[in-house]
């Protein structure tokens, strides 16, 4: 906001008004739901997808629900490299006897030179998983292999005004995460009463999202309204500038989760399970997973493996 002109004592001051920028949606989209490749049960939304160029850090972000109605295991285990899976489980479980998320964990697996996991589901469930690659630094591409747990119950917590925020990574809403990045980040869920009210301040710099996952919201001092299953990108700004992120709640209430990050401009190569800054790279990785030199997350050392 510029400078304002106000009267006192007959005399005009210039007073600056420094409130910084308000994140408003500069683009709106309702990504549909698909048959997913986990057969008849598993319904897959492509949140973000092919559009790196804007999206950086976030290369993709896909929101998978199963509702699987028979005892047939489905999944198993698959290799990664060159990023970071950014895992929040909406509801249900998800896992195998040697590591298994429940409903409103939290996980960062940071791929770096390649690793192995298995995300399993055996028997009947029901279960909406939130799974983002994220980007890593270039100087950190083949950075060594890590895991990081983050429980429902350990996750930072907010409560007040009728909007409670879990925060599962970085600094939001006078909460900090235990979780360490290689990109900055911000993911928070965040749930409104009806009618309730956030503002709550923002890197202007982070490129950020909000995805709905149920109810609707207004957004910035534009009241743009978001519904469920849909994703509001947010303006902009400098890093030298200060930014606010404002949400009002419809009459039924909203749930909503923020992701927020450093853009690192640089480009990638994407091909199949793997990230990397050339073609050639690509080959490498696969012959690495074929004759296997990636090891599985189960059998990280303590060292690369955190829980909080």
């Amino acid at each position: 906001m510029g400078p304002q002109m106000v009267s006192s004592n007959g005399k005009q001051k210039q007073i600056m008004e420094n409130q910084g920028l308000i994140r408003n949606i500069v683009s709106i989209k309702t990504p549909p739901a698909q048959p997913g490749f986990l057969g008849p049960d598993h319904t897959a939304r492509a949140v973000i997808y092919h559009e790196f160029e804007h999206s950086d850090p976030f290369i993709l972000l896909m929101d998978d629900f199963l509702d699987k109605k028979d005892d047939e295991p489905v999944g198993g285990p698959h290799p990664h490299a060159g990023f970071e899976t950014v895992s929040l489980l909406l509801e249900g479980e998800i896992g195998d006897e040697t590591h298994m998320m429940k409903q409103g964990d939290f996980q960062i697996m940071t791929a770096g030179s390649g690793i192995v996991h298995t995300e399993t589901i055996e028997g009947r469930s029901r279960m909406r998983l939130l799974q983002m690659w994220l980007n890593l630094p270039k100087a950190d591409r083949w950075t060594a292999p890590r895991v990081q747990d983050l429980s429902f119950e350990n996750a930072p917590v907010s409560e007040k005004k009728g909007v409670k925020t879990v925060l599962y990574s970085g600094a939001f809403a006078g909460l900090h995460s235990p979780v360490k990045n290689h990109v900055p980040l911000i993911v928070a869920d965040i749930r409104l009463q009806p009618g309730a009210k956030l503002t709550e301040s923002l890197p202007a710099s982070y490129n950020a999202f909000l995805y709905v996952i149920e109810g609707d919201v207004m957004v910035g001092d534009e009241g743009k309204m978001l519904t469920a299953n849909q994703i509001g990108w947010l303006s902009r700004g400098s890093a030298r500038e200060a930014s606010e992120l404002t949400l009002a709640a419809g009459a039924e209430g909203a749930r909503v989760v923020l992701y927020a990050g450093e853009p690192q401009h640089d480009e990638i190569v994407s091909h199949g399970p793997f990230i990397s800054d050339h073609q050639e790279e690509i080959k490498e990785l696969y012959s690495d997973f074929r004759h296997g030199k990636m090891r599985h997350v189960s059998t990280l050392p303590e060292g690369q493996r955190f829980s909080y």
